[in-house]
Parts: structure tokens; C-alpha cells; sequence
């Protein structure tokens, strides 16, 4: 499991931020990122929005914990979509969904790396 401190370097290196770029998108210290991200000191509730904002992900994904940890902002405001079509709108779409993942794991069984 990714450590929050993990979390904030793969975000930042993503973004291609120095740690001094952050600190100024958050309005914070170039100390305090590297403080973060060595696992130094946590962050608090307030810097962590702050962070998840700035990386434009779910505090839920930066912590790595709760039911959309895997989710980025983006996947969260998919299925966010998705809730609001009718509902055969909604079986078309898991069954396209449905057979891309099927054919997928097909693929992976037989070209295992």
C-alpha cells in the first residue's frame, strides 16, 4: 500500500512540480513538501485538501484509503455521469464495459509477460 507521503511525490512528479512549485500551489514550504513526502510530518486535514485540489484528485485517493482510494477525480465524476442516465442507458454501458474486460482477461490469459 502507497504511503501518503509516496502519494504526494508520485502526484507531484506526475504534474512535474518541483517541490518548491507545490509548495506555492498549497501555500506552504518547500521544507514542509519534503517533510511530507519523507514522512517527516503529516499533513493536516486543511493541507490535505489543499494537496487533493492542487492534484485534482479525491482526498479518499491521496489517502489511499476509503471506498474511491483507486478513483482519480476524473473516474469519480464518470461514474458521478453515470448515476444520472436511465437506467437502460446505464446496462448498455456495463454491458460494452462487460465485454471489454472480458476480452481483456482473455487477452492476458493467453499472452501472460
Amino acid at each position: 500500500m502507497v504511503n501518503i507521503g509516496e502519494r504526494i511525490t508520485q502526484l507531484r512528479k506526475t504534474k512535474n512540480w518541483s517541490q518548491d512549485e507545490l509548495a506555492k500551489e498549497i501555500s506552504s514550504s518547500r521544507v514542509m513538501i519534503g517533510k511530507y513526502e519523507r514522512e517527516d510530518n503529516s499533513p493536516s486535514i486543511e493541507v490535505i485538501v489543499k494537496l487533493a485540489k492542487a492534484f485534482q484528485v479525491s482526498v479518499d485517493y491521496l489517502l489511499g484509503e476509503g471506498p474511491n482510494a483507486s478513483y482519480d477525480k476524473d473516474m469519480i465524476q464518470r461514474l458521478d455521469e453515470l448515476e444520472t442516465l436511465p437506467e437502460d442507458e446505464k446496462q448498455r454501458i456495463f454491458h460494452y464495459m462487460d465485454l471489454i474486460i472480458r476480452d481483456y482477461k482473455t487477452k492476458k490469459t493467453y499472452n501472460p509477460k
